[in-house]
C-alpha cells in the first residue's frame, strides 16, 4: 500500500494547489450555478478541478477513481475494485456559492472498504491536512508541518456542526452534551473543514445525523483516526465503511478522542 510519504510530494501538492487554483479563478468570478439530477449545486470550478484531480491521478497512481464530478461506476463494476481513489474535488458547493470560504478538495485512498490515506486542502488558506494508516496525521501552513493533534487548553467542551445542514437529531445530541457539561460551545463549519477542527483538538465532538456521501467523509476520517480520534457509525457502533452498494453514509459521530466517545456513550446509557 503506498505510504503518505509517496503519495505526498512534490506533485501531489502541486497538482492540489492546481485544482486549488482553477477554484479559486472561478470563485472569484462572476459564476453561474446549475443543478444536478440530485437537486444539488455544481459550477465550473467543480468540474475543473474534477479534471486536474483525475488527470494527474490515473497518470500517476493508476488506481480507479470513484468522484463526485465524475461519471456513475456501477456497482458491478465498483465491488471488483480493492482499492480506488475517492475524492470530492470541491467539498462545500453551498459554502463556495455563498463566498465564505468554507470548502475543501478532499482526496482519499480506500483499500478494502476502509479509508487508509487521506488529504485535505483548504484553498482559501493554503493549508494542508494529511493522513495515512499508521503514519499519524499533519498539518502544512505557511511551509511548517504541524503533527495532529495540536495542543490546546481550553476548559469548555465544543461541539462542531454543519455551516448549511442541521437536522432535529443534532439538536437533539446537542441537548443531551448540554447536560452533561457545564460549559458547551457550538461551532459551525462548511465541508471537510469540520473532521480538520475535529483532528486538530480544536473541537470535540461532530454529530453528523444528515445527509453525506463517502466522498465527503473518507479523507477525512483517516485524518481524524491517525489524529487519535474516531468516527462511529451511530446506527451500528462501528466504523464506517467505504465501497458500499449504496454510496450514502450512515448517521455518523466524530470524536475528538475515543476517551470522549466512551465517556459520551456511557453516559448516554
Amino acid at each position: 500500500m503506498l505510504s503518505t510519504d509517496t503519495i505526498l510530494n512534490d506533485r501531489m501538492r502541486a497538482v492540489l494547489r492546481s485544482a486549488g487554483s482553477a477554484i479559486m479563478d472561478v470563485y472569484r468570478s462572476d459564476f453561474s450555478v446549475e443543478q444536478k439530477s440530485d437537486e444539488s449545486p455544481v459550477t465550473l470550478a467543480d468540474r475543473r478541478s474534477a479534471h486536474i484531480l483525475s488527470a494527474f491521478l490515473k497518470k500517476q497512481y493508476p488506481f480507479p477513481i470513484l468522484s463526485e464530478e465524475g461519471e456513475s461506476v456501477p456497482y458491478e463494476v465498483r465491488r471488483t475494485w480493492e482499492t480506488f481513489w475517492l475524492i470530492d474535488p470541491l467539498d462545500g458547493t453551498k459554502e463556495f456559492i455563498k463566498g465564505n470560504g468554507e470548502f475543501t478538495i478532499n482526496v482519499a485512498l480506500v483499500h478494502r472498504g476502509r479509508s487508509v490515506l487521506g488529504i485535505i486542502y483548504v484553498p482559501v488558506k493554503d493549508v494542508l491536512y494529511y493522513a495515512s494508516q499508521g503514519d499519524g496525521a499533519f498539518k502544512v501552513e505557511q511551509g511548517t508541518i504541524k503533527r495532529l493533534p495540536s495542543k490546546s487548553a481550553r476548559n469548555h467542551f465544543v461541539v462542531v456542526g454543519s455551516r448549511s445542514h442541521t437536522t432535529s437529531a443534532f439538536e437533539a445530541y446537542v441537548g443531551l452534551i448540554q447536560k452533561r457539561f457545564e460549559e458547551v460551545t457550538l461551532v459551525s463549519a462548511g465541508s471537510a473543514l469540520k473532521f480538520c477542527l475535529i483532528a486538530e483538538g480544536a473541537a470535540d465532538v461532530y454529530p453528523r445525523h444528515g445527509h453525506t456521501m463517502e466522498w465527503d467523509t473518507a479523507a477525512g476520517q483517516v485524518i481524524v483516526e491517525e489524529a487519535g480520534g474516531t468516527i462511529i457509525n451511530a446506527e451500528t457502533g462501528g466504523p464506517l465503511y467505504y465501497a458500499k452498494e449504496n454510496l450514502v453514509n450512515p448517521h455518523f459521530i466524530a470524536y475528538r478522542s475515543k476517551d470522549i466517545w466512551t465517556s459520551l456513550e456511557a453516559r448516554q446509557s
